[in-house]
């Protein structure tokens, strides 16, 4: 870390992430500081971005292909990817299965799967029909090898740390929807 960073971060309890890609030089030109709360641990160790990636992942659409905002660096001071593997290993939250990840799949994908199998009578189906012939047609081992995207799910330790941090998800900037 340079000397700029240093000491910006002096009194931070964690020193925030920053990905080697980063303009250092253009930052500090106007640098906005991650917040010295966002890089103060709570329990097991976990920093105020890693509720706000269980946060995400309650949603129930975050997925292995699923692309991190840059606010996971700049503002919360994580870097996500390495951080959702620790959720993962922690048992905060856990990689969902081939079929618990179908409903990250449209119909024609579905379809093309079935159709691998010679399944007829698709265009009549509707997505829960499918859902139910991809269940009777295949193993786990067998779906997992035709598609790579698989789902996130929190598990109840996941869950009880959202409960647990619930101010750490008010202070969160929300979408107007």
């Amino acid at each position: 870390m340079n000397t700029s960073l240093e000491n910006i971060y002096k009194d931070h309890q964690v020193k925030p992430y920053i990905s080697p890609d980063r303009d250092i030089e253009a930052w500090l030109l106007n640098p906005k500081p991650v917040p010295k709360r966002n890089m103060e641990l709570v329990e097991d160790n976990l920093l105020a971005g890693d509720i706000i990636l269980l946060w995400r992942i309650n949603f129930g659409t975050f997925t292995t292909k699923t692309w991190f905002p840059k606010y996971f660096e700049y503002t919360y001071g994580i870097d996500a990817p390495k951080h959702l593997e620790t959720l993962v290993e922690k048992g905060y939250a856990l990689v969902e299965t081939a079929f618990d990840s179908l409903d990250h799949l449209n119909s024609t994908m579905k379809k093309n799967i079935l159709k691998k199998k010679g399944v007829t009578g698709l265009s009549k189906m509707k997505a829960g029909d499918l859902d139910q012939a991809l269940h009777e047609h295949f193993s786990e081992e067998e779906l997992a090898s035709l598609f790579s995207i698989r789902g996130y799910k929190l598990t109840p330790k996941g869950e009880q740390a959202l409960k647990d941090h619930q101010a750490i998800i008010d202070r969160h900037p929300k979408k107007n929807l």
